[in-house]
């Protein structure tokens, strides 16, 4: 991290390339990409010589008056929540990394937060739209929303619910309504089409919050969605019961149409419905979706241990079947790891299953350990294409890990996450971590091929969980913060006495069996955009 940061750090950097250790830049003047998404990092790692650079930097150089098209998703789940996640941390954990009050920048300026302020006051344009879907992105100087480029210029679904935790946290902060009534409202209309089994497809046109086409998943333009619904309810201190109903109705739908078992090995796989909820079971696991066992576990405690949440009259059976699901799904995502010849996983997964599909009810005997020998049955579950070999340096299998050790406190959590670590330290450090780590081309050769990318997503999330897995439980405690999907943690709040749940859900029918709103295909005219790396 030390040489990282000095390499890639000072001119500011949107991209770093750590073999040929050359920076790169989004836009003409650079956003700030890398050095603003690792400043929490950086706080939590005490690493004070390095977070005064990028102070100084933040101070003189950091410019969003830019005439420049950025995503919506993307700059706020990593620079609006890196900010006010740095924020968090130096006003209310000061002895971390501390700065005199005579460096750039220093805690009484708050400069963190005139930062995140003003990026904020040029992305809640991206919200005035006909239905308040945000446009897939926004013009930093004129905070003019922009349709998407693709898919008819209908928004992500789960980039549109995904910017709730970092606006509401902004608005507590400042006592503007309006950014916590921008955000609620994007939940407000995607609930409003009462979609089948709580599960919603993976885009939503923002000139009329009505869903583009059927496909349902909890990989990419799905996820974060129903992460949120439980962090938000758990960010308000459980005063929204509204998104713990989402939630729990979305959990049922997703254990309902979505789980199946592998052959032979009968691991839990979580599938996709591409042509919605009557179509066919495909057996794929993007890595994106290995974030799904940690969130379940956290909704499941609520963020205390598992030990202390089963002493509490509100446990159920349930709640055993749901953290059973969450510990075989995690075994299903380190199995992705322990298969390759690195160790490492790659994008995406695919299984053979039976026909018709195993509903999760169905008896089922995963491995409970995975001998890593040459002929071990188990592998057979595991179809790597081509294709889907790469390994971009993602986060959400070691942050399952990590929720899954604080949660229920078993030390084989802490072993797999060593063995990964050594796997990245191995195949990925670019001389031996002092320039980096590089994304890989096939993460089944030995040795494998290097892309010489580091994303940003590696500092701010995947060595977060990696230093939080082996730091004391009391560092940034679950029962106490949430972290957004970029791992950028915010502390839990009461909402009075500004703010309030201002929406309340239709009434549903019994089974809940409402097909999705569906619309024509829609192009709209859009302008060039400059394309970010995706999360």
């Amino acid at each position: 991290m030390h040489i990282v940061v000095t390499l890639g750090f000072p001119e500011g950097k949107d991209q770093f390339h750590p073999i040929t250790k050359e920076g790169a830049q989004m836009t003409s003047n650079g956003l700030g990409w890398m050095i603003v998404d690792a400043l929490d990092t950086l706080i939590l790692m005490n690493l004070t010589s390095q977070l005064v650079h990028a102070r100084e930097w933040i101070s003189s150089s950091l410019n969003y008056n830019q005439d420049q098209e950025v995503n919506t998703f993307e700059t706020t789940i990593r620079m609006l929540g890196g900010l006010l996640s740095a924020h968090y941390l130096s006003t209310e954990f000061p002895d971390m990394a501390p700065i005199s009050d005579d460096d750039e920048g220093a805690a009484g300026e708050d400069l963190y937060f005139e930062k995140a302020k003003d990026l904020a006051d040029r992305m809640i344009g991206a919200f005035d739209s006909p239905s308040g879907i945000p446009f897939a992105s926004v013009n930093l100087r004129t905070s003019a929303g922009i349709p998407s480029h693709e898919d008819g210029g209908a928004s992500s679904t789960a980039e549109a619910a995904t910017l709730q935790l970092e606006f509401k946290y902004l608005a507590k902060l400042t006592g503007e309504v309006f950014y916590w009534q921008a955000a609620e409202k994007v939940i407000k209309v995607i609930d409003d089409n009462e979609s089948q089994d709580g599960l919603v497809p993976i885009y939503i046109y923002a000139h009329n919050g009505h869903f583009r086409g059927e496909n349902i998943r909890l990989g990419s333009r799905g996820d974060s969605y129903y992460e949120y619904l439980v962090k938000q309810y758990l960010q308000t201190s459980k005063e929204e019961p509204i998104y713990k109903e989402m939630w729990d109705e979305a959990l049922t739908g997703i254990r309902k149409n979505l789980i199946t078992y592998s052959k032979p090995s009968r691991f839990t796989v979580l599938g996709e419905k591409p042509a919605g909820l009557s179509g066919d079971l495909l057996p794929k696991m993007d890595h994106l979706v290995c974030f799904i066992p940690g969130t379940i576990a956290l909704a499941v405690t609520e963020g205390i241990s598992q030990s202390e949440a089963k002493k509490l009259p509100s446990w159920t059976p349930k709640k055993d079947e749901e953290m059973r699901l969450a510990q075989e799904l995690l075994l299903t995502c380190w199995g992705m790891y322990k298969v390759t010849a690195t160790g490492l996983a790659p994008e995406i997964a695919h299984f053979e299953i039976e026909n018709p599909p195993l509903t999760e009810a169905a008896p089922h005997n995963p491995p409970q350990e995975l001998v890593n020998s040459e002929g071990a049955k188990w592998k057979k579950d595991f179809i790597i294409k081509n294709n889907d070999k790469h390994n971009l340096q993602r986060p959400e299998t070691i942050e399952s890990i990590f929720y899954m050790w604080r949660i229920t406190g078993d030390f084989k959590y802490r072993e797999w996450g060593w063995e990964m670590f050594q796997s990245f330290m191995d195949h990925t450090a670019v001389n031996g971590g002092a320039g980096g780590f590089s994304s890989l081309s096939n993460v089944d050769s030995i040795p494998p091929v290097a892309r010489d990318n580091m994303e940003s997503f590696w500092l701010a999330e995947t060595l977060k969980y990696f230093y939080l897995l082996f730091s004391p439980n009391d560092l940034l405690p679950l029962d106490k913060v949430v972290f957004n999907t970029e791992a950028h943690p915010f502390p839990r709040f009461h909402m009075e006495p500004l703010f309030k749940t201002g929406w309340k859900r239709k009434q549903r029918s019994p089974g809940n069996m409402q097909k999705p709103a569906l619309v024509e295909t829609t192009t709209l005219e859009v302008t060039t955009e400059t394309k970010l790396p995706t999360k």
